[in-house]
């Protein structure tokens, strides 16, 4: 056993010793493969500038990259290679399209950012930085810049799986909201199907607020903030909390400041949210401290009843000066007027007349009564009556004005002579026979309960504050102009007959028609405006009083005033003006009706009215902006009854149409006052 070890180990020194090549083989492979794995590392991973050190020349880095391509060739496959090489050629950096044109493996995926190339023109620098801006400022392990580049294909999987979801989810929210939108359509068409047309032609209910839930809702929040801070500005000065009462009082004047009128969000200060939030702050430190259930109720009731109380008080100013806008003339008229004053008076008096005078008492003439003070107007309501005549030689205008209008109308129709029909123009103050002691209404007018009761000179803070209706205040009702349609046969006592208008109307058709209409025996021939309850004689006269209630029925239907063709015989004959003093005289304190001479109109003419097809006159322009077009243009007289006359700004321009074609906007004196369409 001996000699064989020692031949073992002399075997072995032998070898040893002999210089067998395999070991020897070994060495030199590491000492090539260590310096090819440094430079290899160096290719594929970047590093920071400034971790860099100076590094040799560009001759001595190529020709170490050649010396480790040529071991690697046996290590790696000919794709990987290629990679390399190309990727490292003209010390270009590692870019992503190369892998990509390569066709590699799709379990391999990158990630990162963009590469960046180091100017190699640059003295003591590296040659090149490759990859990605992984890490800024901090050195990475090469094994975890390395793992960044790679995703396994189980990460990938379960990406993808949650991008599908994102997406399912993004197309189901997109289909309900398309849902949404198309219920909230149909939901708004079956609203306004459901929504009156008088209501629509009031105001539109497409506002800004029902576009969106939300709109406007900083406005909304502030004017919440303000009310409440009210409520416990009053109880913080109750409860003595001074600290507290003078932050809300801060708060709130801050608020009120950037709210004043403001309806809309856009139109808030910029500073506006921090003062929501500023207050609402104030406001939740209030309510820890002064939160009494009772006590805010009761603040809230006040608070109500007070804006109230101020909703009707407006409610009535704004009646008021409607209707005191409603009888104002506008200032282009009043100029219109006294510029024709002016040009009749300077004619001498053989020119101041109408031709065909003896046309004004034919009885087999058609003739027609106006009373006005309103010289266009007039015009409009002539013009409009001979244009639609079938022969206007046969027609007679008979107008009455007041004293200060009575040289215009006069020389408007003299400027402006309506074909070949006769004109006659009167004045009201020269009637001598329409005095106090003949005429109720003057004798009224004159009592000094009267006068405080149009003018309220003694008590003008009553005036919003009464509860009766404004619009029979208005002092127009002084004018003997309204009241002279009670006095016909005394005016024109040579007719049989009478069309009597308003001046607010516009003549469509040729009226002729009228004077052949059998009135029955009646007095008076008018279209009845009763609908249902409406324009009944309850709601004009006092029904209370036992005087009405005995002698008329509050059901009997009401008719208009406007267009009336009267008889004068059977006037005369049945003494309609006699009748028509007795229950003035009975009416002294106006207990039977208001003012206004449509109340008197009906108690006078009270089974005396035979009703006309209401083709012949279509009323409400001046009111009502839901009347059918087609009955407005069949209608042979169209009434602007109501408070928004056509030569108002208040005017309803859907209507304006119909007055505004008999006016010449381009005769000088109109062009003078600015008068314009």
């Amino acid at each position: 056993m001996a000699v064989k070890r020692g031949l073992s180990g002399a075997s072995i020194h032998k070898n040893s010793g002999g210089g067998s090549p395999f070991p020897l083989a070994i060495l030199i492979l590491l000492a090539l493969l260590v310096p090819s794995l440094f430079f290899f590392g160096r290719g594929l991973h970047t590093t920071d500038r400034g971790d860099l050190s100076t590094g040799p020349s560009k001759k001595n880095v190529d020709w170490r990259e050649r010396l480790a391509l040529q071991h690697f060739k046996s290590l790696f496959t000919k794709e990987v290679i290629d990679v390399i090489t190309t990727s490292t050629s003209d010390m270009g950096p590692l870019s992503l399209d190369i892998f990509k044109k390569n066709n590699l493996s799709a379990s391999w995926k990158f990630i990162g950012a963009e590469t960046s190339v180091v100017d190699t023109s640059e003295p003591n620098q590296a040659a090149t930085v490759v990859g990605q801006d992984i890490s800024k400022g901090k050195k990475k392990n090469s094994s975890d810049d390395y793992a960044r580049f790679i995703v396994k294909p189980a990460d990938l999987a379960r990406r993808q799986l949650r991008e599908k979801r994102r997406e399912k989810r993004a197309s189901e929210l997109v289909r309900q909201d398309k849902e949404a939108i198309v219920k909230l359509e149909n939901a708004a068409i079956e609203h306004s199907k459901s929504v009156d047309s008088a209501v629509l032609g009031r105001y539109s209910i497409w506002r800004r607020e029902n576009e969106n839930e939300n709109s406007d809702s900083t406005v909304r929040l502030m004017r919440d903030q303000i009310i409440m801070a009210r409520v416990y500005l009053s109880i913080a000065k109750m409860k003595n909390k001074v600290d507290l009462y003078q932050q809300l009082q801060v708060r709130l004047k801050e608020s009120q400041q950037s709210l004043g009128e403001i309806t809309a969000d856009s139109n808030l200060h910029h500073s506006a949210p921090a003062r929501v939030k500023a207050i609402g702050q104030v406001l939740s430190k209030a309510r820890e401290q002064l939160y009494d259930c009772k006590l805010v109720t009761g603040k809230l009731r006040a608070i109500l009843q007070s804006a109230d109380e101020n909703v009707r008080s407006l409610k009535k100013q704004s009646t008021f000066l409607s209707q005191l806008a409603a009888k104002t003339i506008p200032n282009a008229i009043h100029c219109f007027s006294m510029r024709l004053t002016i040009e009749y008076y300077l004619l001498p008096p053989e020119k101041r007349k109408f031709p065909r005078s003896e046309n004004l008492e034919d009885p087999n003439l058609f003739h027609y009564a106006l009373f006005s003070d309103n010289v266009l107007a007039a015009s409009v309501v002539v013009n409009s009556a001979v244009t639609n005549s079938k022969d206007s030689s046969k027609h007679v205008f008979h107008l009455v004005t007041d004293k200060l209008n009575f040289g215009a109308m006069n020389m408007w129709f003299l400027l402006n002579p309506p074909g070949k029909a006769t004109i006659h123009v009167e004045n009201v103050d020269e009637f001598k026979w329409l005095n106090s002691s003949y005429c109720p209404v003057l004798r009224q007018l004159e009592s000094a309960a009267m006068k405080e009761y149009y003018f309220k000179a003694g008590h003008p803070t009553k005036l919003s504050s009464s509860a009766s209706n404004l619009k029979y205040r208005n002092p127009k009702y002084l004018s003997m102009l309204n009241h002279l349609r009670f006095y016909l046969p005394q005016v024109y006592p040579k007719l049989n007959k009478i069309l009597f208008l308003d001046d607010d109307i516009v003549v469509q058709k040729d009226l002729t028609g009228l004077w052949s209409v059998d009135l029955h025996g009646k007095v008076n021939g008018a279209v009845e405006t009763c609908g249902e309850s409406f324009h009944r004689f309850d709601k004009y006269l006092n029904f209370t009083n036992p005087h009405i209630a005995r002698n008329f029925d509050p059901n009997a239907c009401g008719w208009a005033y406007g267009m009336n063709i009267f008889d004068l015989k059977e006037w005369k004959r049945r003494d309609i003006t006699g009748i028509y003093h007795k229950w003035q005289n009975m009416n002294e304190d106006r207990v039977l009706w208001k003012l206004g001479t449509l109340p008197p109109g009906l108690i006078t003419f009270y089974g005396l009215t035979h009703p006309l097809e209401k083709s012949w006159h279509v009323l409400g322009l001046g009111y009502s902006p839901t009347i059918d077009r087609s009955e407005i243009e069949n209608a042979a007289v169209i009434h602007y009854n109501g408070n928004m006359k056509p030569w108002l700004e208040l005017a309803m321009t859907k209507y304006r149409s119909y007055w505004i074609k008999y006016i010449k906007y381009d005769h000088p004196y109109l062009r003078t006052c600015k008068l314009s369409e």
